[in-house]
Formats: structure tokens, C-alpha cells, sequence
């Protein structure tokens, strides 16, 4: 009985499309993470230079650096940086 009474009383509007509405803005700022080798960056603080070595490595022409980290090993020897773009 519940369910003929949200049947017949449930909006057309709820109806006309078979699927839910997909949310067009992603809900991470982060597009994709690179993994640059320590020869690459000279200075993990300058991100226009790491934004430029990214653009060529990518082939992308618009291309942010929203953050830099550095990887270690136990030893604190730098193995690589991950590179957080949009």
C-alpha cells in the first residue's frame, strides 16, 4: 500500500529521467597527481618552475601546482616529489 501511495504521489518531475542527477563540478581540487624524480625540481618551493617542467613533461599548456611533497626514504634521502595539479 506504501508503495502505490509514492507511486501516485510521488512528482512526474522525479520520473523523467532514468538516472540521478550528476554533480558537473569535481568534488576534489586536486585533477591528478605526478610523481617527479628529485633531478627534476630544484626547488620544491618554486611552483611556477615546477609548473613549467610539468607542462613540458605533460604536454599541457594550462597547468596549476596546487601543492608539492616530498617523498623520503627511511633514511631521509629524497626519493621523489608528488605533485598535486588542476
Amino acid at each position: 500500500m506504501v508503495i502505490l501511495v509514492f507511486i501516485f504521489l510521488t512528482p512526474k518531475s522525479w520520473f523523467l529521467s532514468g538516472e540521478r542527477a550528476q554533480n558537473i563540478v569535481h568534488q576534489s581540487r586536486v585533477a591528478a597527481t605526478l610523481v617527479l624524480s628529485p633531478e627534476v625540481i630544484v626547488s620544491e618551493e618554486d611552483k611556477a618552475q615546477i609548473a613549467e617542467r610539468v607542462k613540458t613533461l605533460t604536454g599541457r599548456t594550462n597547468v596549476e601546482v596546487l601543492a608539492v611533497r616530498r617523498v623520503r626514504d627511511a633514511g631521509g634521502k629524497t626519493l621523489s616529489f608528488e605533485v598535486d595539479i588542476r
